[in-house]
């Protein structure tokens, strides 16, 4: 009994040696493990982020049609995924309303949110 207790303190202490690379008695035995480089992505090849402005899908696709439809700033998907062509569109169309005088630049920052906000506050009730 005592044997494989040993053995099972001793597998336990090699595995953790191992993990933590401080088993220095392996020798040549153990290679080591080349180190990974990952990329990092910046600028246009970068991921479009999406940010539907707390809009749930049906919501943020009416804004899309509204855009293309009504306001002729928008040519993308009505998917209800405010990417980066949506904020963009958003942003020329805020601005030419008066609601909006930052870049058009595809990011929903504060501006962009407040310009969307105020000109949302303006709408009709349902």
């Amino acid at each position: 009994m005592r044997s494989n207790t040993v053995k099972a303190l001793a597998s336990i202490a090699a595995l953790l040696g191992i993990t933590a690379g401080t088993l220095s008695a392996s020798g040549t035995a153990v290679a080591a493990t080349p180190e990974r480089h990952q990329s990092v992505v910046s600028g246009p090849a970068a991921v479009t982020e999406v940010e539907n402005l707390g809009l749930n899908t049906s919501q943020a696709k009416r804004v899309q049609s509204y855009l293309r439809y009504y306001a002729g700033v928008y040519s993308g998907a009505i998917d209800g995924l405010l990417g980066t062509e949506t904020i963009k569109a958003l942003q020329r169309f805020l601005r030419s309303a008066g609601y909006y005088s930052g870049a058009v630049d595809g990011i929903a920052g504060a501006g962009t949110r407040a310009g969307f906000a105020a000109w949302a506050n303006q709408l009709p009730m349902d």
